[in-house]
């Protein structure tokens, strides 16, 4: 009887200690904000219906809920271009469907019009011909049609395209690949001249286009990070958590780029963290770093980094960080998860090899070359040890920053594994 009870018992204590184990990260939680974010509700997260900073305000409120112990808003200003109102396109006559049909160079200006097509011969390039065709009365306005990587073979003639002092053509549709990327990195200025990507499928013979297309440029616009706290035992070193929430909004009045992945996932991971560490009190003090303007050129993060002290409440001298984690696109599903890693963190990314060697939460950790491409980059900047989690090349990858990074195609793979093995580095390092 008592060897049963004693079995029995030991039984239970396993399932809570593997209940425990599994439950340490949040997964419906997590979902739920990723479904949250990514909604018509946010627009994309953008700025011209104020999707970024309605998302921010969510954030706030999903941070309050999983118990931190202070909040604080920190807001910058920035220049953009956006694309609220109007968005039409038809070719000979033939609707396009934007998004899918068609896309903006995030720095372009509105256009309305009808207007001829112009086609560059790349396989016999004269730019001598190009400009004097183009300087024919019957040619004026025409919109020019080539390939988007050709035009880098000769930057100094389409950059005279892209000019009103250049060249008396209307604009410039570049062919691209498919599915069609839309992007606000460069977005804080308008051109003379609109930029517009199609696919290799455009016609190779069309004779005209149609457009109405209606930009918004946005000065000084207010956004702002979140940071949130977490009081540890000790206040020497703290650790650091970063996800951008903003995305690329509207492309006009109907479409929107939900940013399931990119970075919906980010944002739902940190704040599920927050959760984590909340209930279970760390050694040092844990910062939670929402920030905005990411896709406007890492805007949030660097406004940070050269304001970590912006009040007495929340100074985080950048020389205290133990280590930053920035978590941006984790949604997908590819074994081998890509890591960036600043020069001071490769001591910590030592580790991480190991516990994912002994665990192995991935098939393997790929580091890449440190780049500009999100908010790890101001701190490795600036010395912090820091990676950067991007899961790159699954299921997921080839639709960011198009339509199609919605909730519906969402991936939750590689929450579990990352959210583990940044909570195992810590307990270790």
């Amino acid at each position: 009887m008592k060897k049963g009870l004693f079995l029995m018992l030991m039984v239970v204590a396993v399932v809570m200690v593997q209940h425990t184990s599994v439950q340490a990260q949040n997964l419906p939680h997590y979902k739920h904000i990723v479904k949250k974010l990514s909604s018509a509700k946010y627009q994309g997260r953008g700025y011209a219906k104020n999707g970024a900073n309605k998302a921010g305000e969510y954030l706030v409120r999903e941070y309050q809920k999983a118990g931190v112990d202070w909040i604080a808003f920190q807001p910058f200003n920035l220049d953009i271009n956006t694309f609220p109102g109007k968005m039409s396109m038809s070719v000979d006559g033939k609707k396009q469907i934007p998004g899918v049909d068609f896309t903006m160079r995030e720095f372009a200006p509105g256009i309305k019009g009808e207007f001829g097509l112009y086609y560059i011969d790349t396989a016999n390039y004269d730019s001598e011909k190009i400009f004097s065709d183009l300087a024919k009365p019957e040619n004026k306005n025409v919109f020019v049609v080539c390939d988007f990587l050709f035009s880098y073979k000769h930057p100094n003639d389409f950059h005279r395209m892209q000019s009103k002092d250049g060249c008396a053509n209307a604009g410039l549709i570049y062919t691209w690949e498919e599915p069609l990327k839309f992007y606000k990195a460069y977005g804080e200025k308008v051109i003379d001249k609109p930029i517009i990507w199609v696919p290799y499928r455009f016609p190779k013979d069309a004779k005209r286009v149609k457009l109405n297309i209606e930009n918004k440029f946005l000065k000084d616009y207010q956004c702002f990070n979140v940071i949130a706290n977490i009081s540890g035992q000790r206040h020497d070193s703290c650790y650091v958590f970063t996800a951008h929430y903003d995305h690329l909004g509207n492309l006009g009045k109907k479409v929107f780029y939900a940013g399931a992945n990119d970075n919906a996932s980010g944002s739902a991971a940190i704040v599920t963290l927050a959760e984590y560490y909340a209930k279970n009190r760390p050694e040092y003090d844990m910062y939670f770093l929402s920030f905005s303007g990411e896709d406007a050129n890492l805007r949030g993060s660097e406004f940070f980094v050269d304001n970590p002290g912006v009040t007495a409440k929340y100074t985080i001298p950048l020389s205290q960080i133990k280590y930053l984690f920035n978590i941006d696109m984790i949604g997908d599903n590819n074994p081998v998860q890509y890591c960036e890693v600043s020069d001071e963190g490769m001591r910590g990314y030592t580790l991480l090899e190991r516990i994912n060697d002994e665990k192995q939460y991935f098939k393997a950790l790929n580091r890449g070359e440190l780049a500009g491409n999100s908010d790890h980059y101001p701190f490795a900047m600036r010395h912090v040890p820091c990676i950067l989690f991007e899961n790159e090349e699954g299921d997921a990858f080839k639709y960011y920053h198009t339509i199609y990074d919605n909730y519906k195609g969402a991936i939750f793979d590689s929450y579990e594994p990352i959210f583990r093995l940044v909570r195992d580095f810590i307990e270790q390092y």
